[in-house]
């Protein structure tokens, strides 16, 4: 079941901004809770633990859903890091997050469910599908001349889209996929990948 907490609450555990966009929640940098210890040296299989539940809730999924991503990356040939990376970033809600078409992964989520989103000239409304390499994505009409992607588009005027992809007004094309530079750099994908190896 996808999260529909404070936001904040989330962000504190896991000590980075997975959820939103604002960095207000570290003004109070403890642990959620009334009686949150920190232990003095967290075990191997926590620091692991805590990397998967950050990657997880930075892109919006499901425990299912995840471990679904992680199989595939597994299969793929090279780094299963780096191709479970690969995966994630080129998710629909991703790509359109990272067109500037969304503040956030969950607005851009929401634009999909709700019909708004064009896949290579076709409605599409399932945010998990991994585009590929060619594929453009467009909001409609409706919506991009509405007043709601206008306050968008203001929001993220300084914003530009990664090299892997070409923006365009209210859309954008996958020229490539990712790098790992053009990656998050802070995620470790080795703690995960020796979680899942366990």
């Amino acid at each position: 079941m996808r999260y529909t907490g404070p936001k904040w609450r989330i962000n504190r555990r896991e000590n980075a901004t997975v959820l939103g966009k604002s960095d207000k929640w570290k003004r109070r940098m403890s642990l959620p809770g009334q009686f949150a210890v920190l232990k003095k040296r967290p075990s191997d299989y926590a620091i692991q633990f805590r990397e998967k539940q950050k990657v997880k809730r930075t892109y919006g999924m499901t425990e299912r859903q995840f471990v679904k991503f992680y199989t595939e990356a597994l299969k793929s040939t090279g780094n299963t890091g780096v191709r479970l990376l690969q995966l994630l970033e080129m998710r629909l809600d991703n790509v359109v997050f990272k067109l500037g078409l969304a503040e956030t992964r969950a607005q851009a989520r929401q634009f999909i469910t709700h019909g708004h989103l064009l896949l290579n000239g076709k409605k599409h409304d399932i945010p998990s599908t991994i585009v590929k390499v060619g594929d453009e994505v467009e909001l409609k009409e409706k919506i991009a001349k509405g007043q709601f992607f206008a306050i968008i588009q203001s929001e993220m005027k300084n914003y530009s889209a990664p090299k892997w992809l070409s923006a365009l007004v209210s859309g954008g094309k996958v020229v490539a996929e990712p790098t790992r530079e053009e990656i998050d750099s802070t995620i470790r994908e080795k703690l995960i990948v020796e979680l899942y190896s366990r």
